[in-house]
């Protein structure tokens, strides 16, 4: 494939393109790294607050060093955490199908098609001489005491 049409195809201009291989050909080493002032000085503090609760997430410790008085951004305390290896891995598709195998269980025949599940949430509140079912939403469903 000719280079003007593979880098009109991926969207960067052709005099760039030719700067990254003449640099590539040269093995000029890369620019950085740069310096992380933000992430150097709240190290500390969130590597504490990270150590003292592991379960915390990166938000909650975002705000107990927001609380603390550094002015830090979440994404910071993101990385932070993850460069040192202190952010939990998330296990989203393992706890779905948890979740969804205990749902599973809670029927005594499972259903096989729709309109076989049937379930009433509903809240008693107490109403002079009656529990009223429902909050008043579904009418009939009045107990009187």
């Amino acid at each position: 494939m000719p280079t003007a049409r593979f880098v009109k195809l991926i969207g960067v201009p052709e005099r760039s393109y030719r700067r990254w291989q003449a640099k590539a050909k040269t093995e000029q080493p890369r620019k950085g790294p740069w310096p992380q002032p933000a992430r150097d000085a709240a190290r500390p503090l969130v590597t504490k607050h990270a150590l003292e609760r592991p379960a915390w997430g990166h938000r909650k410790i975002w705000a107990m060093t927001r609380h603390d008085g550094h002015k830090v951004s979440q994404a910071t305390v993101l990385r932070l955490l993850r460069d040192d290896g202190l952010i939990l891995a998330s296990e989203y598709q393992k706890q779905r199908r948890e979740l969804a195998k205990n749902r599973k269980a809670a029927f005594a025949k499972t259903p096989t098609g729709p309109n076989q599940v049937w379930q009433l949430d509903f809240s008693q509140y107490r109403d002079h001489a009656r529990w009223d079912v429902a909050d008043r939403r579904v009418p009939g469903l009045v107990l009187e005491i």
